[in-house]
């Protein structure tokens, strides 16, 4: 039997703002409500659906595996709308990327306070590559 990821509700303060928010970042776009969520539809046919609620988000955290020939488009767009951006899930290195399993990897969080994370290689490509541990500061305007 093949099982595979298909989509997973977002909890935020405003569904239509998370959706674009998240979408613009790697170059996606929020489709159309499917009933009362927004999707942001990836390659691989995941969907992250933004839901609207009146409660105390706790954050989570979403990561996403990007091509190495679109990061920097990323990145630039996140330094450009302002977002800070750091090198690992707990902050100890702001305005940097990491180089973790040989790739590039940033976090940056969303309108509702979830973690996000883009990555060019998923983790465990490298295992000589030690996590968290060689980083790159992000210039001013990528």
């Amino acid at each position: 039997m093949s099982v595979e990821f298909d989509h997973t509700i977002v909890p935020t303060r405003d569904r239509e703002k998370s959706a674009r928010s998240l979408a613009r970042i790697p170059g996606l776009e929020a489709g159309e409500p499917a009933g009362v969520f927004p999707p942001v539809t990836t390659a691989n046919g995941v969907t992250p659906d933004f839901a609207t609620v009146d409660i105390d988000i706790p954050a989570q955290h979403y990561a996403f595996l990007v091509p190495e020939d679109g990061f920097d488009a990323i990145l630039t767009r996140l330094v450009d709308a302002g977002i800070p951006v750091r090198a690992d899930p707990h902050g100890r290195h702001s305005r940097r990327i990491n180089r973790d399993d040989g790739g590039r990897g940033v976090y940056f969080r969303d309108p509702a306070g979830h973690g996000l994370e883009a990555i060019t290689l998923p983790y465990g490509t490298d295992p000589a590559s030690p996590l968290n541990g060689v980083t790159e500061e992000v210039p001013e305007a990528v």
